[in-house]
């Protein structure tokens, strides 16, 4: 008998399947869009590395935190391009991954031990993903604000 529960295998299932990215910043826009339509639908926010959440986040929470990530995303990727964001569907999203503009890793290319990203956005149940990234703390701060 497996070890793993099915929503944490119907999560890594996800987590690993097929992404694409939002690589401008109005792609960004749109997804943000398409996530907010959906609000209502239940929304995890997990940031890797911390405390696993046990329940969807309010319509309220969810609006804050897309706000706050956004600025957040334009702030510290000073790029004329996202690109750092990826859902399994840019339209209808049901899972989304944000990388941290200040751990990218390898920028194009293929990596053995692709970095993981900072935070994910998915209607499934996270599960614990092992992360041996120290979060910094102004990135802790960041996030404890967003929901306090």
């Amino acid at each position: 008998m497996s070890s793993m529960s099915q929503d944490s295998e119907e999560f890594i299932s996800a987590f690993n399947g097929s992404f694409t990215s939002a690589l401008r910043w109005p792609q960004l826009d749109q997804l943000w869009s398409a996530v907010l339509a959906q609000a209502e639908e239940g929304w995890y926010i997990y940031a890797i590395g911390e405390v696993l959440p046990d329940r969807p986040v309010s319509v309220k929470d969810l609006e804050r935190f897309v706000d706050e990530m956004d600025d957040f995303l334009h702030r510290e990727h000073d790029e004329t391009y996202c690109g750092i964001v990826y859902a399994d569907d840019l339209k209808k999203p049901d899972f989304i991954k944000i990388y941290d503009p200040h751990n990218l890793g390898v920028s194009c290319g293929f990596s053995h031990n692709p970095p993981l990203p900072g935070w994910v956005l998915s209607k499934i149940v996270p599960c614990d993903i092992p992360s041996t990234r120290v979060l910094p703390n102004n990135r802790r701060r960041w996030w404890s604000r967003i929901f306090s």
